[in-house]
């Protein structure tokens, strides 16, 4: 008999995961983070603007991205009228230079610019910027788990930190639990926390280079009624890019 309680014990001492704790916010907005903060990457993409009257733009771009995000270049191929145009963003977007081939000059924005929409779009230049600001500039709280574009999720709240320096007073997410990428992101105003602005919705998840990828994303902006989708037609993670292209002297190259 004790022999049969020791081995039963033994099984359940050995059963992986059986005593694990819960996840905490903490525990899985880590997660999300280090799930975006690989070392590289390049893409290529197609930016549908969807605006308030129904009109469609269409705007096809290259983009590089080193340090985690921290570095960041976009150049523009289509249409006609930004052909050459070139956004350099450093320091998560703190600091943002636009290159264009019509005058050929570098213009380096204002520091508020990384709040204002990137060639008219629902995304912001802040939104296109990464690094560890879901981490830095957030405290998060886990919510009820719960069931989001047919997949099993955490839910999360992050409220901005006293000294966060980001331009949304609160987020919620859902957080696929199979692969912890943030399937729904929902934007909330700068200065009231109950004022939803904006809705991202990720779909089309694939492996590339090993990691979870959305193929499309979409950026409801519910105050102008508009919105843009972001598909990407090429990406590769963990690339070899030299410092130099993210420079204000090779945006002109």
């Amino acid at each position: 008999m004790k022999k049969t309680m020791l081995l039963g014990l033994l099984v359940l001492l050995l059963t992986p995961g059986l005593f694990s704790r819960e996840l905490t916010g903490e525990d899985i907005i880590q997660k999300v983070n280090d799930l975006f903060n690989f070392d590289s990457s390049y893409s290529k993409s197609k930016m549908t603007i969807v605006t308030t009257s129904g009109q469609k733009r269409t705007f096809i771009s290259e983009s590089w991205s080193k340090n985690k995000g921290e570095k960041n270049l976009v150049r523009y191929l289509e249409p006609r009228r930004v052909k050459g145009q070139a956004v350099l963003m450093l320091n998560n977007a703190d600091d943002i230079w636009m290159y264009f081939p019509r005058t050929q000059r570098v213009r380096k924005l204002a520091s508020h610019a990384k709040k204002q929409k990137m060639q008219g779009s629902d995304f912001s230049y802040e939104d296109m910027g990464s690094g560890d600001a879901f981490i830095k500039d957030f405290s998060s709280k886990k919510l009820e788990d719960e069931k989001m574009e047919g997949h099993d999720c955490y839910k999360l709240e992050l409220s901005r930190n006293p000294d966060g320096d980001v331009s949304y007073s609160r987020l919620i997410m859902w957080v696929i639990k199979e692969n912890f990428v943030p399937v729904v992101i929902d934007y909330y105003d700068e200065d009231d926390p109950t004022l939803w602005q904006k809705r991202m919705v990720e779909s089309d998840i694939r492996i590339i280079d090993g990691i979870p990828t959305a193929m499309r994303i979409v950026m409801i902006n519910k105050n102008d009624n508009s919105q843009t989708e972001m598909e990407l037609l090429e990406v590769k993670y963990n690339i070899p890019l030299d410092d130099r292209m993210f420079t204000e002297r090779e945006l002109k190259k």
